[in-house]
């Protein structure tokens, strides 16, 4: 709700700007997607080596 109230303050401040960040904000998300996919294809195998060394202490714990 905070998000919104805001979003309504910048719209009624500065309406040129906000339209711009509607409009611009798809396009930013288009070209931060590969990045994104990038950074989770290097870190599944950390996470999964990491599942692989805590496993034997997950099991003793039980």
């Amino acid at each position: 709700m905070l998000s919104f109230l805001l979003w309504c303050l910048l719209f009624v401040l500065c309406w040129p700007l906000a339209l711009l960040a509607l409009v611009l904000w798809p396009l930013v998300w288009l070209i931060t997607l590969p990045f994104r996919l990038l950074g989770m294809l290097i870190s599944w195998p950390f996470v999964r080596l990491a599942a692989l060394i805590w496993l034997p202490w997950r099991l003793m714990r039980h």
